[in-house]
């Protein structure tokens, strides 16, 4: 095994429910109570056991600064948690039509732009833009 120290993604599950615990400065039965509430659900093993990200420790601490400090119940948390989610959702479908528009070189009311932009398929709803015809 070489001693060349390799990248860990945010997203890669690596932590036992108790050191997460600690890492997020919460009691391990606040993270089971949090993943039967569906605020933060990390990976399980093949054995069911949790396996917490550093994406899920962040996450964990959000929650209680959003519960501590600014006085949010959990299911309010909940909801903000699925906003961002969405949000996130939506930056990167975005993102990739605003790909897709440069690499057609599709410019609003430029010579020769058509009525559509191509839009790439999604794993969620497509967006689609149109731009109306104005009367000649």
């Amino acid at each position: 095994m070489s001693g060349a120290a390799r990248r860990v993604r945010d997203d890669e599950p690596l932590y036992v429910i108790s050191v997460a615990a600690e890492m997020a400065g919460m009691h391990p039965q606040t993270l089971r109570q949090y993943d039967r509430l569906g605020l933060v659900s990390p990976r399980r093993t093949g054995g069911g056991g949790r396996r917490y990200s550093l994406r899920d420790v962040e996450q964990l601490r959000e929650v209680q600064r959003l519960s501590q400090e600014e006085g949010v119940n959990l299911v309010g948390i909940k909801r903000i948690l699925e906003l961002e989610s969405q949000v996130e959702a939506l930056r990167a479908q975005l993102e990739i039509l605003i790909e897709a528009q440069e690499e057609s070189g599709y410019l609003p009311g430029g010579r020769g732009s058509s009525d559509y932009l191509p839009v790439p398929a999604f794993h969620t709803t497509a967006l689609a833009i149109y731009r109306t015809r104005l009367a000649t």
